[in-house]
């Protein structure tokens, strides 16, 4: 754990950053005759959206959560991925996505699904069929089994 004397703010969290001006100059821009020729990307910058480079598709495993929005279990499933990324962090699960679904046929919904690059997708946990929300550390054991054969859970692999 870091020393909270010594505390490293990230560039984007800094209170003053090196340049907080909002992208707006008195200089002006000068732009290429050609520039399908001369594209260069621009350098990063933390206020400016055209510079943003989004995250590719994750490869990896990953986990979605399908709960019923309409029966409020948002917090359950934010409660659910948070434990299931503290046992299997990156890189074992690569993400986990929560899906609110509203419609009539999902009504009372609480799936947990497994996504591997080498075979289909596999249902965890159905709260319908398994009469109930998931026991932690039945999910985890599940998914481990999947994952990690052989990892010890710690106190979730005790009986």
């Amino acid at each position: 754990m870091a020393d909270p004397g010594k505390s490293v703010e990230c560039a984007d969290c800094q209170t003053n950053p090196p340049d907080s001006t909002s992208g707006l100059t008195d200089k002006p821009v000068e732009r290429p005759a050609d520039t399908a020729a001369s594209i260069v990307p621009k350098p990063h910058d933390p206020l400016d959206a055209s510079t943003f480079v989004p995250p590719s598709p994750i490869p990896g495993p990953s986990i979605t959560i399908e709960f019923c929005d309409r029966c409020r279990w948002l917090h359950r499933a934010t409660w659910v991925s948070t434990e299931l990324f503290l046992t299997f962090p990156p890189p074992t699960i690569q993400s986990i996505s929560l899906v609110p679904r509203n419609a009539e046929e999902t009504a009372g919904r609480f799936r947990v699904w497994l996504f591997t690059p080498q075979e289909d997708p596999v249902l965890m946990w159905d709260r319908k069929i398994e009469s109930g929300f998931p026991e932690l550390k039945v999910l985890k054991q599940r998914i481990r089994d999947r994952l990690q054969p052989g990892k010890s859970l710690g106190h979730s692999d005790k009986k």
